[in-house]
């Protein structure tokens, strides 16, 4: 499809690669040599570098650390939030995402659909019912929540690594709305 005719990846201005910030410029480069193409989301928040640069080292202290979540689990929290959320954005890409880490290319449309219909286990499913809850209800989040995440093997901890994601990525997703982001077509056909 000619890249004229394609709809905008975003309603606010799109800032050109060569006129970002060096350091942006380059973290944006090393993603597209790694995955073969740079991701809408990153496009659309460099128009706010400074922005930008504290949402992404706040996503990657959440994201990459070690710990009892796995990265599948995380990427499990972003997807079903996300879709309650109504974010097409992020439902698609860390969608594929989750398809890569988990190996398995049906979880992410499972997840996204309907978790607690998903082929995933009893632990996650707590798991992204305390997210839900942190992302939807969190002024009733009480201490036999934090029991049954304790049922599954959660600490105290996890609970909070489960709550950071899905209020950053609540957070996300709004923006990503209001920006009207644009998922990248590659995104559709990663982990199939």
């Amino acid at each position: 499809m000619d890249r004229n005719l394609e709809p905008p990846i975003s309603r606010f201005p799109v800032p050109d690669l060569d006129a970002m910030p060096d350091d942006l410029r380059q973290r944006l480069l090393a993603v597209q040599e790694k995955s073969g193409f740079i991701p809408n989301v990153f496009l659309v928040l460099a128009h706010r570098p400074d922005e930008f640069r504290a949402f992404m080292a706040y996503h990657d202290a959440l994201m990459d650390k070690p710990g009892n979540l796995t990265k599948v689990d995380r990427e499990m929290i972003v997807v079903a939030t996300s879709n309650l959320n109504q974010c097409q954005y992020c439902v698609v890409a860390h969608g594929a995402i989750l398809r890569i880490r988990a190996k398995n290319a049906l979880i992410a449309d499972q997840v996204a659909i309907n978790y607690r219909k998903a082929d995933i286990t009893e632990r996650q499913k707590s798991m992204i019912d305390f997210a839900v809850k942190v992302a939807f209800e969190a002024h009733t989040v009480n201490d036999q929540d934090f029991a049954t995440l304790a049922q599954h093997g959660f600490d105290q901890e996890d609970a909070w690594d489960i709550a950071a994601i899905a209020a950053f990525f609540g957070m996300s997703n709004r923006l990503a709305n209001v920006t009207n982001m644009r998922p990248n077509d590659e995104f559709y056909g990663m982990g199939r």
